[in-house]
């Protein structure tokens, strides 16, 4: 009887302790990845996970040079009242660093504070250096190899050419072994190109609607060939640095005009410069996909030294490679879009959150621009004052009519004008 109790027992014993496991490394799991992110959002900015001195000392081995746990502990959360009480080391750090102050954290909880302690003492392997993948490289990467569909049409062209000859030779000999047996003279062989002379000779009208064709499809192409220039759909080049629109924009949640100050502003929304990029990569100094190789190349830009945490070098600048172009007579203005239009990046320029390397997605035409906004409605008519004379004039002019056409789209207010866009 006792023992088939315990066996249940057993059973319930072990199942609560395989939970229990399961839930801890859940725990762990998460703790690593909280004190990751707290890490990049309070620290990475002053502090590197390795040698590197930026604001504040590299934090590698740092475990073995505080005191003790509830030292580093404390210094975090209140770095301020660790000084106070007079602490030896906490004097030794102030003096090494002429009394620079450090960000007190006293927002964060005690759970995010062990997380962030847990994560300084054990940080992740650094990424090895790789190259950047195929996508990363853009269009002029490796490409899959493949049959060329070109080669295909020509060698089967030949083939036909080679079993038309055959069949030609064929039917000329079996046509004079015929005439032999009935008497008659044997005949010449004649080329293909007499046979198709004497063809166009007897069939004029044929052969000249045969040119048409041709001639008319040939024209066609061209057309099309022509009015394809300037058009870059799907341009994607490589750039001198393997920035990552995916990992900034998307993964990393940066906004747009952090980087492009001038969408709101100005005409154009601008290439950020070096001075930009440091803003955040003097403290980050390895990537996720590509190590360390790409943001040395940012500090050599900006004549960064990351052991010293200084600016020693010369600054070179980063030759980027416009994506997006647009003729010189047409005048465009991000701000009047962004600002005034309330219009999303991604409209133009495409889920830019979901790339590695930026391409032009929309071609960016006269038509394409023209059929914009002749389907985009003007937001924000009736609460701006620029616009409120000319709202309630166009609401009188399109007043009675259906409610989809009392919509009032950029191409009721004038903007498919020619003045507009070229002047």
């Amino acid at each position: 009887m006792d023992t088939i109790l315990i066996k249940p027992q057993r059973r319930l014993l072990a199942a609560i302790s395989f939970l229990f496991l399961v839930l801890t490394s859940f725990n762990q799991a998460f703790a690593e990845a909280d004190g990751a992110k707290l890490f990049k959002q309070n620290c990475a900015v002053c502090h590197s996970l390795g040698d590197n001195k930026i604001t504040g000392p590299g934090l590698k081995g740092v475990a073995a040079r505080v005191p003790a746990d509830p030292w580093l502990f404390n210094w975090i959360k209140n770095n301020k009242e660790v000084i106070k009480s007079g602490d030896a080391y906490a004097k030794k750090i102030l003096a090494e660093y002429n009394g620079a102050d450090m960000s007190t954290f006293t927002h964060l909880t005690d759970d995010e504070i062990n997380a962030l302690v847990a994560f300084v003492k054990n940080p992740p392997v650094e990424v090895k250096t790789t190259t950047p993948t195929d996508e990363a490289k853009g269009p002029k990467g490796a490409t899959e190899e493949g049959v060329n569909p070109l080669a295909i049409l020509i060698g089967v062209i030949a083939f036909l050419i080679i079993i038309i000859g055959v069949l030609r030779g064929v039917t000329h000999s079996l046509k004079n072994i015929q005439n032999e047996k009935q008497g008659l003279p044997e005949e010449e062989a004649v080329g293909p190109w007499d046979e198709i002379k004497n063809w166009i000779v007897t069939h004029k009208t044929t052969t000249a609607v045969i040119i048409l064709i041709i001639l008319g499809g040939l024209l066609t192409e061209g057309w099309y060939a022509l009015k394809g220039i300037g058009v870059y759909e799907g341009y994607q080049p490589v750039q001198p640095i393997a920035f990552s629109h995916k990992i900034h924009a998307g993964d990393n949640a940066i906004n747009c005009q952090y980087c492009h100050s001038g969408v709101e502003k100005s005409k154009t929304a601008g290439i950020p410069s070096v001075n930009v990029c440091m803003n955040c990569h003097k403290g980050i100094s390895s990537g996720p996909t590509t190590g360390t190789e790409e943001i040395a190349k940012i500090y050599e830009a900006a004549g960064f030294d990351p052991k010293s945490g200084e600016y020693t070098k010369p600054q070179k600048p980063i030759q980027w490679i416009k994506v997006h172009n647009l003729q010189d007579f047409v005048y465009f203005s991000h701000q009047q879009h962004v600002k005034v239009g309330k219009q999303d990046c991604a409209n133009c320029h495409g889920d830019v959150k979901t790339m590695t390397v930026a391409k032009q997605v929309s071609p960016l035409t006269m038509g394409w621009c023209i059929d914009c906004h002749r389907k985009t409605e003007v937001p924000g008519m009736k609460d701006n004052p620029y616009y409120e004379s000319l709202h309630k004039k166009l609401a009188e002019k399109y007043k009675g009519l259906p409610k989809e056409e009392q919509v009032i789209t950029v191409a009721k207010m004038g903007g498919i004008d020619c003045g507009r866009c070229h002047y």
